[in-house]
């Protein structure tokens, strides 16, 4: 006999996750994010001073590749551009993207890889909120970096001001450049790819897409190596966080349902009886329960025989006598 069974469908293996209560909660996180970013954009000297230090500590180690990479994008216009597209776009479209395939297509692990996700976001605002630091191409002229999305700003639709669009610089803060969210998004969203694709193309997508965005904000002047590095190392506390935070809010909401839980049942077990007589507070009496009679406990029906029996005897011989 062969026996089918039927998968369970997506929603099964998300729980009580709902798409509605998903989308303001990553709003809100993405908000918190934005709002405070602007707010700690720091003293400008020392943003400028965090970037030389990093610029020279990275010279002192030879792996300051930045400069080369900045030089190529400046010189050919075929690099160039298409990296200012990709610097100014794909960072706010494949990241949700992401995220939109893991709840309709790996619902099972949705929930880690948000998590994650979230989590290593706001680590990265607390290293933009610690050390402001300026992007290369906002280092004095002396060190010799171009600004490629100032040099093909006509090609798009951005300004000056990084990724901003133009009109809108004020509402980004330029001197966040570490760690760069950047690089560590699109590791993030490669791991995704490489590790729940199912064909070669996918997990193709999934190596080429962090190593082109690590190229690409280095040749476009907007991070440092280090940067990258630090969008790296971001990304990997995040996930080692993700598992205990989840397993910390599991135990919180466990405990919070079974109090009200409790709480139900306590309201449960009483009832309001109503008085009739005016200005006489309502009393709670316990709720009627039916007791289950153990056999062989007394009952109507073991009462002693006689007493009835003799009753009915006494009324017959009462009867002969009359």
């Amino acid at each position: 006999m062969t026996i089918t069974a039927t998968a369970p469908r997506a929603a099964a293996y998300r729980g009580k996750l709902r798409w509605w209560t998903e989308l303001p909660l990553i709003a809100v996180v993405y908000a918190l994010y934005s709002g405070a970013r602007l707010l700690v954009r720091g003293d400008v000297d020392d943003a400028v001073g965090h970037g030389a230090d990093i610029l020279h500590f990275e010279q002192l180690t030879h792996l300051d590749p930045e400069r080369w990479f900045n030089q190529l994008f400046t010189e050919h216009a075929f690099l160039g551009v298409p990296a200012d597209f990709a610097y100014a776009s794909l960072h706010y479209i494949v990241t949700p993207s992401i995220l939109v395939w893991l709840w309709l297509r790996r619902p099972t692990h949705y929930r880690t890889a948000r998590t994650w996700l979230l989590i290593s976001t706001l680590i990265g605002l607390v290293g933009f909120t610690l050390m402001p630091t300026a992007p290369p191409r906002l280092l004095p002229g002396a060190h010799g970096f171009m600004d490629t999305m100032a040099q093909y700003g006509s090609y798009g639709w951005w300004g000056t001001d990084a990724s901003a669009p133009r009109g809108l610089g004020h509402l980004t803060n330029q001197y966040a450049a570490m760690p760069s969210l950047h690089v560590g998004w699109s590791l993030w969203c490669g791991i995704m790819l490489f590790r729940y694709g199912r064909n070669w193309f996918v997990r193709t997508l999934g190596v080429l897409y962090p190593l082109t965005t690590a190229l690409v904000v280095m040749g476009t002047a907007n991070h440092y190596l280090m940067d990258a590095a630090a969008g790296v190392a971001t990304m990997g506390v995040g996930f080692l966080l993700a598992k205990p935070a989840l397993r910390t809010v599991d135990r919180v909401q466990g405990r919070v349902h079974g109090a009200l839980a409790a709480r139900r049942g306590q309201a449960g077990a009483e009832t309001v009886v109503a008085s009739s007589v005016p200005g006489v507070t309502p009393v709670k009496v316990p709720s009627p329960r039916t007791v289950s009679v153990p056999p062989g406990a007394p009952g109507d029906a073991d009462r002693d025989p006689d007493a009835s029996g003799g009753s009915g005897a006494g009324r017959g011989e009462r009867s002969r006598m009359s």
